[in-house]
């Protein structure tokens, strides 16, 4: 497994982990200002929901360059 290919999946797990993420702890203001979307979160915390996913991503990625670069599973030898 190359640089290359490593990166490309962290950033496609980064954007997944993302959008599983944002949701948490959203919650809309008792009032809504004029102009503002009704659904709008009152504290969008997205520097701490940025690090989260970060980290989950970190390790879903150690994870599958592992099970990758072992041999455990493999698409090669099924043709």
């Amino acid at each position: 497994m190359n640089l290359m290919s490593l990166i490309v999946t962290f950033v496609v797990i980064w954007w997944l982990v993302l959008f599983m993420v944002l949701p948490f702890g959203a919650q809309p203001p008792d009032e809504v200002e004029p102009g503002m979307a009704d659904s709008a979160p009152a504290k969008p915390r997205i520097a701490l929901k940025f690090a989260i996913t970060t980290a989950i991503t970190i390790v879903l990625t150690v994870i599958y360059y592992f099970i990758a670069t072992s041999g455990l599973i493999t698409f090669r030898d099924a043709m």
